[in-house]
């Protein structure tokens, strides 16, 4: 799994370059900030987790709530990580990536500890509100972004969609 989420991360890191909707902005980055980019892991495993489900339909243990837990792990990691190291090497790939597959690594450690307890009931509805908030926190931060360091693209010298939108 670890593999196919790094994978996955990095096809949904393009995503909002090539279908431009108000779902995409919610699920992939919109921008090069370090908030945006805390999207990409958990989008990835969540895609990762469907198409498992989809493929083994008499799944009955808490894959979805281990896997929903690993990508809140993931957004709080990356930020834990990445931000220090940002401020002290600037933009730097191979030390981005670097960090990625390790919080991939350890968010789906965590995901393996909840999946092989017992079942715990009403994981599935858990998982859903707990999916249903973290998506409605990108959204409304993809489009109200807080001005702060992490919600800042560099590369760009904006915040948030609202001024990507008015550049086409």
């Amino acid at each position: 799994s670890i593999l196919d989420i790094f994978v996955l991360c990095f096809i949904s890191h393009n995503v909002f370059k090539y279908v431009r909707n108000p779902i995409i902005t919610i699920l992939f980055p919109i921008n090069e900030s370090l908030w945006e980019h805390t999207k990409i892991i958990p989008t990835s495993t969540l895609i990762y987790t469907l198409i498992y489900l989809i493929k083994n339909k008499n799944l009955n243990n808490n894959f979805l709530l281990g896997n929903t837990i690993a990508s809140i792990v993931s957004i709080f990691l990356l930020i834990i990580i990445y931000t220090p190291l940002y401020i002290l090497f600037k933009e730097n790939f191979i030390i981005a990536i670097s960090v990625m597959l390790i919080v991939i690594m350890i968010s789906q450690k965590i995901s393996y500890f909840i999946i092989k307890k017992d079942k715990i009931k009403y994981s599935n509805f858990i998982s859903f509100i707990i999916i249903v908030l973290i998506y409605t926190i990108f959204g409304i931060l993809s489009y109200k972004p807080i001005k702060t360091m992490i919600f800042y693209d560099l590369l760009n010298e904006l915040y948030g969609i609202n001024t990507y939108i008015l550049m086409e």
